[in-house]
C-alpha cells in the first residue's frame, strides 16, 4: 500500500471509533509506531482535525466527516461474498438488516461497478451443510440478543432444549460465539445459577425485561471461552489410529469431535481427543467403520463394541420380521 493509500484508511478508521489506538492502526497497516506518529502528522498538517489523549489514543474532533465513500471494485465484491454468507449463516433479523446495508453500499457505486456486482452474484453461493432448527422456531432475535449485550439488558427467553422441553429462563447475556455450525448466546442462567450456551435457533421467544444487570463479577465472552480450554475435570482424552487415506475427509469434522493433537506415523495417523459424552463419541467413530482404530481407553473400546452389538441384533431383528 503506497503512503497516499494508507492515509486515506488511516483518516477512514479513525472515523471507526471514539478512541484509536496508535498500536491498532501500525499492526492493521503493518508499519512501526513512528510512522503511524508520522502519518497522522501528515494528516493533521493538511487539515484533518487529530485530537490526542495520552495513553488512549486518537480521535478525529466532532464535526468532521469525509465525503461520501467510494468503494472500489474489490472491496464492492467482498461485500457481494459476505451478503451470501450472512444469507446462510444468521438469522432472519441480521439478515434483513444487512441487505439494507447493502442496498446503500450499491447505491453509491458507479454503473460499471453496479454491473460488475449483478453479473458476479450469479456465479457465487455458500452451501449450508447443517439444516436449521424446526419451522416453529422464529430464529429472529439475533439482532435483540446484540443490543442487550451491548446494553447489559437482563432477558428473558422461552428456550426448548434439545429434547423438546421448553424452560422459561432469565438471562444476562455476555456474547456470541458461532461454532458446530449454528450461533450460540452465552450467557449468565439465574434458574441454573451458572453460564450456559443456548442455540440462538431454538429461541422460542426473547423480551428484555427493563432491567440491567452489573457485568464486573461476570466473565466476558474471551474469559468465559478461555474457562472452558481449562476445565477438563470432565473430560476424557480418547486416542484414535486412523489409516491415512482417509484423515483428508475429516478435516473441519476432527475439530468438532474435540480434536486436540495427531501425529503422523507414516501410513497412519494418531489423533488424541477431549471428549465430554463418550457414548456419543463413539457412535461418530462408528461412522468411520474399518479405518479406525481406538487405542484407548478400555472404556472406549467396550462402549463401540456394545453399540456394534446392538445395531447387529438391531437388524437380526429387522431381517427376521420379512
Amino acid at each position: 500500500m503506497n503512503r497516499i493509500d494508507r492515509l486515506t484508511a488511516i483518516l477512514i478508521h479513525l472515523q471507526t471509533k471514539r478512541v484509536v489506538k496508535a498500536e491498532e492502526m501500525a499492526e492493521r497497516f503493518e508499519i512501526s509506531l513512528r510512522t503511524v506518529y508520522r502519518d497522522v502528522k501528515a494528516l493533521m498538517e493538511a487539515g484533518v482535525p487529530i485530537g490526542s489523549e495520552a495513553g488512549k489514543g486518537y480521535f478525529i474532533v466532532d464535526g468532521f466527516h469525509l465525503p461520501p465513500v467510494m468503494f472500489t471494485q474489490e472491496e464492492a465484491s467482498a461485500m457481494l461474498v459476505a451478503s451470501k454468507l450472512v444469507e446462510r449463516m444468521t438469522d432472519k433479523s441480521i439478515q434483513k438488516t444487512f441487505e439494507s446495508a447493502l442496498m446503500k453500499i450499491k447505491a453509491v457505486l458507479n454503473d460499471n461497478e453496479k454491473d460488475h456486482l449483478e453479473n458476479l452474484q450469479t456465479y457465487i453461493q455458500v452451501y449450508k451443510s447443517f439444516a436449521s432448527e424446526k419451522n416453529e422456531f422464529p430464529d429472529n432475535f439475533m439482532t435483540d440478543i446484540q443490543k442487550a449485550i451491548v446494553s447489559k439488558q437482563v432477558v428473558r427467553i422461552d428456550y426448548s432444549s434439545n429434547q423438546g422441553d421448553v424452560t422459561e429462563r432469565i438471562i444476562e447475556p455476555i456474547g456470541l460465539f458461532y461454532y458446530s455450525f449454528a450461533w450460540h448466546l452465552i450467557a449468565w442462567c439465574r434458574l441454573r445459577n451458572g453460564y450456559r450456551d443456548f442455540r440462538t435457533d431454538r429461541i422460542m421467544n426473547l423480551k428484555n425485561t427493563g432491567s440491567t444487570f452489573d457485568d464486573r463479577n461476570r466473565y466476558t465472552l474471551k474469559e468465559y471461552l478461555q474457562s472452558l480450554k481449562h476445565s477438563n475435570q470432565d473430560m476424557q482424552e480418547v486416542k484414535l489410529l486412523f489409516d491415512k487415506p482417509v484423515t483428508g475427509y475429516m478435516s473441519y469434522a476432527k475439530h468438532y469431535y474435540g480434536l486436540v493433537s495427531e501425529e503422523d506415523l507414516g501410513d497412519k495417523v494418531r489423533m488424541n481427543f477431549l471428549v465430554g459424552n463418550l457414548r456419543h463419541f463413539c457412535r461418530g467413530v462408528l461412522q468411520q467403520g474399518s479405518t479406525v482404530e481406538i487405542e484407548s481407553p478400555e472404556e472406549a473400546k467396550t462402549i463401540t463394541q456394545e453399540l456394534v452389538e446392538e445395531l447387529y441384533a438391531h437388524y437380526v431383528k429387522v431381517g427376521a420380521m420379512y
